[in-house]
C-alpha cells in the first residue's frame, strides 16, 4: 500500500499544530494545563503494543431490534477477502476483541449499516473500521471510496500505519493523506481509494480544490469524535463534509467517551445508527490499603518519602504531584539521593512521554513521578503502590474524589492487593483527606513504622 510523500515540517508542532514554548517560571496547576485529549490519545496509541483485555461488558442497541443479534468469535466467520485475512493475522490478531465481535458483523453487513461505537484506546477499534474500509473498496476503481477523519495530523498518521499494515497483501489498494503540508497541484484528481486526513484539509479537498468527488464515497469514518469536537472548528467542518456525501454512504463514528456534546454531534452526522456502548466498570477500593503520613511541610514530606522508599521500590510505584514544578523538583531530589526515578511531565513531547512510560513498564525505572494530566489513561499493570505527594484538589481547592479514585485505582488491579499512601502537610490537607474518606466511606489509617513490614508484604 503506497502513500503520498509528506514534506518534513521544520518546527515540530504540538498535537494541535501550534509551536509551543514552555515558560518554566510559571507554575501551572493541572487545572490550568488544558488537558490535551489529542496528545493523550496519541500517547495511548504509541504505548499500546497489544490489546487491553477489558472486562467491560458491551451493550448493543440495534437500529432494527427485530433482527437477530449477530456476533463472531473468529475472523474466518466474516468471510473476508483472503488477502485481508492474511493482513489481520500478520498484525497478530488471533481472534476478535470484545468490541470487534459485535462491531465487525454490523460494519460488514449488506446493505451497509451505520454505527456509533464507544471504545477506549487499545480495544481494537482502529483495526475494526480499517477492515470495514478495506472490505468495501473496489480496487479497480482509481478514485477515493473511503474517507476517514482524524482530529490531528499525528493521529491520522497512526491510523494510516494500521491501514498500511492490514493492506500489506493487497497492493492494488492505495492510501492518500489529506493533511497540512501535503500540497497537490490544483485541478489534480486523486487516484487513491482511501483518504485519511484532518477535517480542514479534507473539506478543502472535497469542496474548494475538488481533488475528491464526495458523491463517490462509500464509507465515512469519524475517529476519536470526543477529541475531534474538543478542537475549535472541527465539528462544523466534519458536518459540512458529511452533508456532501451520498445518502447511502456508510457512516461509522467512534469515541472513547459519550458526553452529551458527543451524542448531539453523533446524531447530526450518523442517521439511523446501530449503537455499541461499553458498560462502565465499577471501580472498587476493596483491594487497596490506604494510609496517610503526617508532615509539617514539603521537606518533611520528602523525608517521609525517603523513609518509605526502601519498601516501595520492591514494586513499581507512581508518585503524583499537583504541579509540574513540584514533580520536577521531587524527581531531581530523589535522583540526588541516588534513587532510580522517571519523570513524566507536560512539557515533554508525546514521543518522549511514550519512551518514559515504556521504560517504566519494562521495569527499567521502578518509580514514576508525574502529574494528573500526564498520567490519565495510562495502564501499567504491575503498579502496586501509588503515593499522593499532593492530594488531588479541583480548581476551587475542594477534594477531587474522581481523580483520587483514578490515581489509586491504578493499583489493586485484576484483584491483586494494592497500596495508596497520602502525604498530609497541613490542617487544610488533613481536612481534604477526611472529606475523601467520607466520600468513599473507607477509613484511611495513619502510617506507623510497624506498617512498613505490612507494606513490604503487599509489594512483594
Amino acid at each position: 500500500l503506497s502513500s503520498l510523500h509528506l514534506k518534513e515540517e521544520k518546527n515540530k508542532p504540538d498535537a494541535n499544530g501550534a509551536v509551543v514554548k514552555a515558560d518554566d517560571n510559571v507554575e501551572k496547576t493541572e487545572d490550568e494545563e488544558k488537558e490535551d485529549r489529542a496528545a493523550q490519545s496519541l500517547l495511548n496509541k504509541l504505548i499500546r503494543s497489544n490489546l487491553v483485555d477489558t472486562t467491560n461488558q458491551v451493550e448493543v442497541l440495534q437500529r432494527d431490534p427485530t433482527s437477530p443479534l449477530y456476533s463472531v468469535k473468529s475472523f474466518e466467520e466474516l468471510r473476508l477477502k483472503p488477502q485481508l485475512l492474511e493482513g489481520v493475522y500478520a498484525m497478530g490478531f488471533n481472534r476478535p476483541s470484545k468490541i470487534q465481535e459485535n462491531a465487525l458483523p454490523m460494519m460488514l453487513a449488506e446493505p451497509p449499516q451505520n454505527l456509533i461505537a464507544q471504545s477506549q484506546s487499545g480495544t481494537g477499534k482502529t483495526a475494526a473500521f480499517v477492515l470495514a474500509m478495506l472490505s468495501r473498496v473496489e480496487p479497480g476503481n482509481k478514485y477515493p471510496q473511503c474517507l476517514c477523519l482524524s482530529p490531528t495530523y499525528e493521529l491520522a498518521l497512526q491510523t494510516g500505519k494500521v491501514i498500511e499494515q492490514m493492506g500489506k497483501f493487497y497492493p492494488e489498494l492505495k492510501l492518500a493523506y489529506a493533511v497540512r503540508g501535503n500540497k497537490l497541484e490544483r485541478g489534480q484528481k486523486i487516484s487513491e481509494q482511501i483518504v485519511i486526513g484532518t477535517p480542514g484539509t479534507v473539506l478543502d479537498w472535497c469542496s474548494k480544490l475538488k481533488f475528491i468527488d464526495p458523491k463517490k464515497i462509500k464509507v465515512f469514518v469519524l475517529d476519536e469524535a470526543d477529541v475531534m469536537i474538543a478542537t475549535q472548528g472541527h465539528q462544523d467542518q466534519s458536518i459540512r463534509i458529511q452533508r456532501m456525501l451520498p445518502r447511502d454512504c456508510q457512516m461509522l463514528l467512534f469515541s472513547a467517551t459519550f458526553e452529551d456534546s458527543v451524542w448531539k454531534f453523533a446524531q447530526k452526522v450518523v442517521p439511523d445508527p446501530n449503537i455499541i456502548k461499553l458498560k462502565r466498570e465499577e471501580e472498587t477500593l476493596d483491594t487497596i490499603k490506604q494510609y496517610y503520613v503526617l508532615c509539617n511541610n514539603r521537606d518533611e514530606k520528602f523525608q517521609a518519602l525517603c523513609n518509605i522508599y526502601g519498601a516501595i521500590t520492591i514494586a513499581q510505584a507512581m508518585i503524583f504531584c499537583h504541579t509540574r514544578k513540584t514533580a520536577s523538583w521531587l524527581a531531581a531530589e530523589l535522583s540526588k539521593e541516588g534513587h532510580q526515578v522517571a519523570l513524566l511531565s507536560g512539557e515533554m513531547m508525546v514521543e518522549q512521554r511514550a519512551a518514559v512510560i515504556e521504560r517504566f513498564r519494562e521495569g527499567k525505572e521502578k518509580v514514576l513521578v508525574t502529574t494528573n494530566v500526564c498520567a490519565r489513561g495510562i495502564d501499567v499493570e504491575q503498579v502496586s503502590v501509588v503515593i499522593n505527594f499532593d492530594l488531588p484538589v479541583d480548581k476551587d481547592g475542594n477534594p477531587d474524589n474522581e481523580t483520587y479514585l483514578h490515581r489509586i485505582g491504578r493499583t489493586g488491579r485484576f484483584g491483586k492487593r494494592g497500596l495508596a499512601i497520602n502525604m498530609v502537610d497541613s490542617k487544610h490537607s488533613m481536612n481534604i483527606l477526611n472529606r475523601i474518606q467520607e466520600h468513599f466511606n473507607k477509613k484511611i489509617n495513619k502510617l506507623d513504622t510497624d506498617d512498613l513490614d505490612e507494606i513490604e508484604k503487599i509489594t512483594n
